[in-house]
């Protein structure tokens, strides 16, 4: 047997060249991963995402401009409907909601770098184990659709300071292509709700399969019926759950357009604090 040293068995690392342009700021993809710390380890995985896979997995890489970090309480978890659904499972399951925005035609090279990040930071020691991935995929943009004469743009969604953020999963009925479903909730239900609502501004995606493993990650594979639809609130969602998410449920199943599969609410956390940790699980 051969032996190797170190820098013969490690695969060199892959260059990720940032090419100055003058792209549009326009996002084209997002990162949506759902996660669980392990009972006991709440505070130790928010302040470890906070202060470190935010921005060191995340963040500092090519191409992508925005994110933000959620939190559904477990207050919030019994607004969930329907409930178990088949993202989360269980319904205490899936705590912390981070989203990242991705720069229109600068996927794949975000992707490339995204995952050999996650992979240097598991040879370094710095993952969490503590934690369960309950729902982590990418997305492809779709459509926007604002409830104000000149909405807050998608672009600036992550910034704006909503007190809301509802994730939506729809599955278009048996027979409705994927586009056609995306056509009615952009042209019929969501402006219909999103008038005079506490909503200010709905995102349609389509999922995407993980390119590749990254370690930790379970894998979520694509529906081809499935859109995503990201809400954005002025109210907790609490405070205005039925007259946005429920009526839109109402409008889409009722037209047998499709079938909401989850509707999952979130509330911003609060940077710097360990504000909600303690508010995760029924007691």
């Amino acid at each position: 047997m051969t032996n190797r040293g170190p820098h013969e068995t490690q695969r060199q690392p892959r260059v990720h060249p940032v090419v100055a342009a003058a792209d549009p700021v326009k996002v084209g993809s997002m990162l949506f991963t759902l996660v669980d710390p392990h009972p006991g380890h709440e505070v130790a995985y928010n302040r470890w995402y906070e202060r470190d896979h935010f921005y060191a997995g995340c963040m500092i890489g090519p191409w992508q401009f925005a994110g933000r970090r959620f939190v559904a309480t477990a207050e919030l978890k019994k607004l969930r409907d329907p409930d178990p659904t088949p993202i989360t499972g269980a319904p205490h399951r899936g705590s912390y909601a981070a989203v990242y925005w991705v720069l229109e035609g600068h996927h794949d090279d975000w992707n490339l770098w995204a995952v050999d990040q996650v992979r240097a930071l598991h040879r370094a020691g710095r993952m969490f184990e503590e934690r369960d991935h309950v729902h982590t995929l990418l997305y492809r943009y779709l459509f926007e659709v604002g409830r104000d004469e000149d909405p807050v743009p998608a672009e600036l969604a992550l910034d704006h300071p909503y007190q809301g953020m509802i994730a939506m999963w729809v599955d278009g009925a048996e027979g409705i292509p994927r586009y056609e479903l995306e056509a009615r909730l952009r042209d019929v239900h969501l402006p219909a709700v999103l008038e005079g609502s506490e909503a200010g501004l709905v995102i349609g995606w389509e999922p995407l399969p993980l390119q590749v493993d990254v370690p930790g990650v379970a894998r979520s594979e694509s529906e081809d019926r499935r859109v995503l639809l990201i809400w954005f609130t002025d109210a907790p969602p609490d405070e205005c759950w039925r007259s946005t998410v429920g009526a839109a449920r109402q409008r889409i199943e009722a037209a047998d357009h499709g079938t909401v599969v989850a509707s999952i609410p979130f509330i911003p956390t609060i940077p710097g604090t360990d504000t909600y940790a303690d508010r995760l699980w029924v007691r």
